[in-house]
């Protein structure tokens, strides 16, 4: 679930027949739970309008979802490999990174539902 730029990963617990959420692009700890998926797409909704909420009455700013950037840091052989790799590819570099790394981690992600 997306709301907000803020996604959700979502696990089912059958014995409990519940739904539990949390929220995963922030460093901050914001979770709901939910009978039906109408009532956890409302608690997730709940939730982070109550984060929001919470982070002005402290006058704090909230923990934004993740940009989408971050560094890496490679030896100068690792980055002559990857360059290569991206050429023969025909792709260019973050191109290339962003597929292998997608690649990596599987195209689900978190956002399985597990009963």
């Amino acid at each position: 679930m997306e709301y907000k730029g803020y996604l959700a990963h979502i696990a089912f617990d059958a014995q409990a027949n519940l739904f539990h959420g949390e929220v995963i692009n922030i460093r901050d700890v914001v979770t709901f739970q939910g009978h039906s998926v109408d009532e956890l797409r409302q608690a997730f909704i709940d939730s982070i309008e109550d984060y929001l909420s919470f982070c002005a009455e402290r006058e704090e700013a909230p923990d934004q979802p993740f940009s989408g950037r971050f560094t890496v840091r490679l030896s100068p052989e690792q980055h002559r490999k990857v360059i290569v790799a991206a050429e023969k590819a025909g792709k260019d570099i973050a191109q290339w990174v962003a597929e292998a790394l997608e690649q990596a981690v599987g195209s689900s992600g978190r956002e399985e539902v597990r009963g």
